[in-house]
């Protein structure tokens, strides 16, 4: 196994900005705001034949109350796995009382730890970082993280310490299936991904918006990989007036892009909103394969949860393909068929389809039912084959198929579908029509034709 670097110190002394450089990433959030960083962000650092994962954790606090408590568990499980602790202090503030105290609550780990006095990006401030010899941790390492300053020197100091990997370095594995946690804030997403690892591994409050960035898990489940990934909730737009938030809300919509399943969770007690509709059609839209979770199911009347039903019917018609889960993240109640059916679809959406059997299924649903007459020719439809997966994409060649209507698609959709046995998963449709190689070329006729056209004028005008 790989060795572990953590960074820790205060808030806002530039540990995601020096975990982005040295994964060479922008997984970490960054901002100029205290207290951004709440998870356990893992990155790979590579660097020569050296490897190692790197640690980007919260700001450390001396009042832990609240969420603030919640944050400094994440920052102890990641003082108890480290190798080797990075110290970040602000060469800008100088030397505070909260420096000092982190120093002493670092000595008692008993692990080494490396001094570095961040954001020297201007002469004067190389003078400051000898003060930071008082809190007795050794030679202060002075870097620029934000312009790459001494990075080099730290980094070889690093290797230096971290003991040897306790087994030979194999290729780095495939992520796996790539899960999503989506939904609006305070639906349970946070809970969700705690239950399904089983351990406290992101930070879980009863306040919206606690998670802040989207954070990637690698885990194992019955031998298979996964890839689960934790997002911010997402507000309406006209609700979204901070930066932090629009940049969260960013992190979100790139999470479901790379993910090949969604698992989107809506809080049952209140009910499906105009906002889960929302959502649910960007996700569509984009094509990525769908679990709809109900959370908080188990805290509801028989005749709230009749009132639910309904309104999924009601508000959600166009997701009839996607299956829906009535859970409790909380108490772990359906959680587990939440991954089996996860990975029903993603099989689904990785399929292999013979254009034989695509074709075949084509002629079947026009022989059921024909396309519609446009300007009273016929719509032909010839042939089928597989352009793409997740989501699956069908392209279907034909005449007129820019002429196709809305409704006749959405039949050809559920024809697929249901010959397909895909459930779970969108089904896109990409039609294809051949050129005409006379379209908008004017027919020139020979001398004779010319001659055998006026006469055919001259007796129409007599008779």
């Amino acid at each position: 196994m790989l060795p572990v670097v953590a960074l820790v110190g205060r808030p806002n002394v530039g540990k995601s900005t020096l975990f982005n450089y040295l994964t060479r990433t922008r997984d970490a959030l960054v901002a100029d705001f205290p207290g951004l960083t709440r998870d356990r962000q893992y990155g790979r650092v590579r660097r020569g034949q050296k490897s190692y994962f790197v640690v980007d954790t919260g700001g450390i606090v001396e009042t832990e109350l609240g969420i603030e408590e919640q944050a400094m568990r994440q920052v102890n499980y990641a003082l108890e796995e480290a190798n080797l602790i990075l110290l970040l202090v602000d060469a800008r503030q100088g030397l505070s009382a909260g420096d000092e105290a982190i120093a002493e609550r670092l000595r008692k780990t008993g692990k080494p730890v490396l001094l570095v006095v961040n954001k020297i990006d201007r002469a004067d401030l190389a003078v400051v970082a000898g003060e930071f010899y008082a809190l007795g941790l050794g030679e202060p390492y002075p870097i620029s993280a934000s312009h790459a300053i001494g990075i080099d020197a730290l980094l070889d100091e690093v290797e230096a310490r971290l003991p040897a990997p306790e087994t030979p370095e194999v290729e780095e594995e495939s992520p796996g299936i790539r899960v999503a946690v989506v939904g609006r804030p305070n639906v349970g997403k946070s809970t969700l991904v705690n239950r399904i690892l089983g351990e406290e591994r992101v930070v879980v409050y009863d306040q919206p918006g606690t998670t802040r960035d989207s954070v990637y898990i690698p885990f194992q489940r019955h031998g298979k990989a996964y890839t689960l990934i934790d997002t911010a909730g997402i507000r309406r737009r006209g609700r979204v007036s901070e930066t932090i938030e629009k940049f969260s809300v960013v992190k979100a919509l790139q999470a479901i892009e790379t993910a090949h399943v969604v698992i989107f969770l809506i809080d049952a007690r209140e009910g499906v909103t105009d906002q889960d509709a929302n959502l649910l059609g960007m996700v569509l839209e984009i094509g990525r394969g769908l679990v709809i979770g109900l959370n908080k199911w188990d805290g509801l009347s028989p005749d709230q949860k009749d009132n639910v039903r309904r309104q999924i019917d009601l508000k959600l018609p166009f997701l009839d393909f996607a299956k829906k889960h009535y859970i409790s993240a909380l108490h772990g109640t359906g959680v587990g068929h939440l991954l089996d059916e996860v990975e029903s679809i993603y099989e689904d959406s990785m399929r292999d389809l013979s254009a034989s059997r695509l074709t075949k299924i084509l002629q079947d649903a026009l022989a059921a039912h024909p396309p519609p007459l446009v300007r009273g020719r016929r719509i032909k439809l010839k042939y089928a084959h597989q352009g793409g997966q997740n989501p699956p994409l069908i392209v279907i060649h034909g005449n007129q198929t820019e002429e196709i209507p809305g409704s006749y698609k959405r039949y050809l959709i559920n024809a697929f579908r249901e010959a397909l046995d895909m459930q779970g998963t969108p089904i896109k449709l990409d039609f294809k029509s051949g050129v005409n190689p006379f379209k908008g070329k004017r027919n020139i006729l020979s001398a004779r034709q010319v001659r055998k056209r006026r006469r055919v004028i001259k007796h129409s005008k007599k008779t």
